[in-house]
């Protein structure tokens, strides 16, 4: 790699480019990093549990760079926080090890699904000003399949758990500010654990790029989250959804 870097530097362009763009939606809407970053690196011919595990270690970077600028500008939820980032550490554990030894697909198709549909009804709620804030009642388990399908799919939490504290009533930016601020956890515990499993293989000239764009990123999605309106968010979040999720299930079925 350190070879391939001192030959051509230009090499890592694209991959920041991407891990800025990335990074910049996912610090402002709570989702699509991991996405974007694991469909490219799949894309290229990358083993799914290579790409997952080096977007994790990019994104640990990212995501507490991340965390720090949401607290400071107090998008943070904190009673909302301790309820979601135990659950999804568990379930990032679980789906790490189950991507390292089992292939985990079959459901893919169905969580796809899951969320264009929830982006549809996000997209709605924004456009028709129709959101009404209350307390969400079912957060841990979200965290847990969160976590998880995030490890085993490398890309998840913040679609996963975004969009549906959302659509319980969770105000937008708080929402976002408090999910980006567990991510950090989430992504260090499985990077942590694809370590242990695969070891230093995931590194490549891919995830450096990813890492440096997305560090330059983090801090400014948090300002454009605290600074949009919330049905403008909501629709923003709605449109991410239905965008990344048609997409996946665009090249599953092709």
């Amino acid at each position: 790699m350190i070879a391939e870097l001192a030959a051509d530097p230009s090499v890592l362009l694209p991959f920041i480019l991407i891990g800025f763009a990335a990074q910049l939606v996912d610090g402002a809407l709570g989702m699509a990093y991991g996405t974007i970053s694991s469909t490219l690196l799949v894309g290229m011919g990358v083993p799914p549990a290579v790409a997952s595990a080096g977007v994790h270690t990019a994104e640990t970077f990212t995501t507490g760079i991340s965390a720090v600028s949401h607290v400071a500008h107090r998008n943070v939820d904190w009673k909302l926080f301790a309820r979601i980032v135990v659950p999804g550490v568990i379930g990032g554990v679980l789906g790490a090890y189950v991507l390292s030894n089992i292939h985990a697909e079959a459901a893919r198709p169905f969580v796809l699904a899951y969320l264009m549909a929830l982006g549809l009804y996000i997209f709605w709620r924004g456009w028709t000003h129709t959101h009404v804030l209350k307390r969400p009642r079912i957060v841990a388990p979200i965290g847990l399949v969160g976590g998880f399908l995030d490890a085993a799919g490398g890309g998840g939490w913040g679609p996963i758990v975004t969009s549906n504290l959302m659509v319980q009533g969770s105000a937008p930016r708080t929402t976002i500010g408090t999910v980006n601020t567990a991510e950090f956890f989430l992504t260090l515990t499985i990077s942590a654990t694809f370590l242990l499993t695969l070891g230093w293989e995931a590194f490549s000239v891919a995830i450096i790029g990813l890492l440096i764009g997305g560090v330059a990123a983090a801090p400014l999605g948090a300002i454009v989250a605290k600074r949009v309106e919330a049905d403008k968010l909501l629709v923003l979040v709605g449109a991410v959804l239905i965008v990344t999720s048609g997409w996946g299930l665009w090249r599953l079925l092709a």
